[in-house]
């Protein structure tokens, strides 16, 4: 019988999802915020007046799974939304802006935690092989 632990991609990227998402919910837990809602926060205070349509992408994830990230943070009071036609705009405010040190921290508590386990080098490695494969995959 086949070791599905090394040759399936299915099971070893699941596992390796597992296993890094742990990682990134106990790096941001200090923040309140799941990684997710931490990476979009700082994209939208790095680019205020970005397009929703181009956080989605950004973020890989669905328009419809993006409005609900946005507005659990507009709820929270942490960003507002304009519109222009057909186009929505995210704005951080003060209080979202306020956040950004510390969900940086926590994307730098995540880097460390595994660049401990596999090296910078190895890391760096591996991260751009997956965007690599997941293109090919997707047929980009």
């Amino acid at each position: 019988m086949s070791d599905f632990r090394y040759n399936c991609l299915y099971f070893t990227t699941n596992r390796l999802s597992r296993i890094i998402t742990k990682m990134a919910d106990e790096a941001f837990a200090p923040t309140g915020f799941s990684p997710m809602y931490g990476y979009l926060l700082l994209l939208i205070i790095e680019d205020p007046g970005s397009a929703q349509k181009k956080l989605a992408e950004q973020l890989d994830i669905a328009p419809s799974t993006l409005t609900r990230f946005i507005e659990k943070l507009e709820q929270r009071g942490l960003v507002h939304r304009t519109t222009h036609g057909k186009t929505v705009l995210v704005y951080p405010t003060d209080a979202g802006r306020a956040l950004e040190n510390e969900i940086h921290m926590a994307s730098k508590r995540l880097h460390q935690m595994y660049e401990r386990i596999l090296g910078k080098t190895a890391s760096d490695l591996l991260s751009r092989e997956l965007v690599n494969s997941s293109d090919q995959l997707e047929g980009k």
